[in-house]
């Protein structure tokens, strides 16, 4: 766990202590031990099992005898996904904490796996989006990736993405990209997001390496595919993308399939902490 996401889980646990946890220091005996069981309640793809582990040793609560699933692993209800012995006080406080960031992180890794299989035998790429929680990024990304997903840029530093207001603050695309590629590095990749052929057209001529196609209908799409044959541009579809819809979208022979609702909207996956004595 990287010194950033320490911090994440020190200032979610202070969030979530206040002065103290006044129920179990009341009521639990300083030094108690106990055996905890992390047990699923439905079906799904783990992540966050990192996260969720040092959210306890955050709190010192001298962790012992750990097993668990690994990250990216598949279980159904009732499974068991990971058992520890700690200090009953620490366990009982962290234990809120630990549950939302593995259960939140485990439906983005679901969620995108349903996607991943909804467009089985098609050689196209779901990706995530920056539509992300705010300093959940790297931790969410990483949760696409345990369901089989692909992440697009992580920051606004990994590439240049050409969009609508980017377009009208510039004057045009062809604007646009030729100032990209005289304000970056020659490694760096541009995308360019069009809404119609017409500007698909005006991005490819002005060299774009990608083209994301932003709410276009299925017909629009497959033409936009016909007209980049033959030439090195990605084609990326994006827009109202769904569960229901995805496969539609691989249908019409695009590269990559950019989903925002991998992390904004992922439900988060039902699991229970159960412990007793030892």
């Amino acid at each position: 766990m990287s010194k950033a996401y320490k911090r994440v889980v020190r200032e979610a646990l202070a969030e979530d202590i206040g002065q103290e946890d006044i129920t179990t220091n009341r009521t639990v005996p300083a030094e108690a031990r106990c055996r905890a069981r992390l047990l699923a309640k439905q079906g799904g793809v783990l992540s966050g099992i990192e996260v969720f582990r040092s959210v306890f040793d955050c709190l010192d609560a001298d962790v012992s005898d750990w097993g668990s699933l690994a990250a990216g692993d598949r279980f159904e209800k009732g499974d068991e996904i990971a058992t520890f012995e700690g200090k009953t006080r620490a366990v009982l406080t962290a234990e809120r904490t630990a549950m939302n960031f593995i259960q939140h992180l485990s439906g983005v890794a679901t969620q995108a796996s349903l996607f991943k299989a909804a467009i089985e035998g098609y050689n196209v790429k779901v990706c995530d989006t920056r539509k992300t929680t705010p300093m959940l990024r790297q931790l969410e990304k990483e949760a696409v990736i345990h369901g089989g997903g692909t992440n697009h840029r992580h920051t606004l530093f990994h590439g240049v993405v050409i969009k609508e207001n980017h377009i009208a603050a510039a004057g045009g695309i062809t604007n646009a990209v030729t100032k990209a590629w005289e304000g970056t590095h020659h490694l760096m990749k541009i995308e360019v997001e069009v809404t119609s052929l017409e500007q698909f057209d005006e991005a490819m001529e002005a060299g774009a390496d990608a083209i994301m196609l932003d709410n276009m209908g299925f017909d629009d799409m497959r033409e936009a595919v016909r007209r980049a044959r033959g030439r090195r541009v990605v084609i990326e579809a994006s827009g109202n993308v769904r569960l229901d819809t995805v496969r539609k979208f691989a249908e019409c022979g695009v590269d990559v399939i950019s989903v925002g609702s991998l992390t904004h909207s992922a439900p988060a996956i039902d699991m229970t902490l159960l412990i007793k004595n030892v």
